[in-house]
């Protein structure tokens, strides 16, 4: 059992969550991923979650399992073209996970992934929360726009683009 992770998600930042993610924020965020989604044929999901549970941390459950259970709740990965992502944001311990489905995992790089979340990181670390995740969704979806982009064919949003808050 890990002490520390115990610690930080009982008394680490995740009460800021309201803070620094108002509505007006969420509603930003929105519009960015509705944005990119109209230039790509991928489908863009974001969860925020304060904390994890006492029970997942005894468990061993990390931010990258948790971000998999959710690809998977959310049912990210029940797109027509196999085509979605998942930005998970575990925001007690500071992680930031990014999870692609299969269809997108063949053309798209770990490395290129990781960029987005070095870049994500650098900006939670000064603070700038908004910032930070708009930057994130805004990266994400260029990197569609470039390996999945779109082909004027009207298609439907099948995600919600609102930020899931936990």
């Amino acid at each position: 059992m890990d002490i520390g992770r115990i610690a930080t998600n009982l008394f680490g930042a995740w009460f800021q969550m309201g803070r620094q993610f108002p509505a007006a924020t969420l509603d930003a965020i929105a519009k960015t991923v509705a944005e990119g989604e109209g230039r790509h044929r991928g489908e863009l999901r974001v969860a925020i979650e304060s904390r994890l549970p006492f029970s997942a941390v005894a468990a061993g459950v990390t931010a990258r399992d948790r971000a998999a259970m959710l690809f998977s709740h959310m049912r990210v990965w029940d797109t027509e073209e196999n085509c979605g992502v998942l930005l998970y944001v575990l925001l007690s311990e500071h992680r930031i996970e990014i999870v692609a489905d299969r269809g997108i995992a063949k053309a798209v790089a770990p490395s290129e992934w990781e960029a987005i979340t070095t870049h994500m990181r650098d900006q939670f670390a000064q603070g700038r929360f908004r910032e930070a995740l708009q930057t994130g969704v805004a990266e994400a979806g260029a990197l569609l726009a470039r390996h999945f982009p779109a082909n004027g064919d009207p298609r439907s949003n099948e995600l919600p683009d609102r930020p899931l808050v936990l």
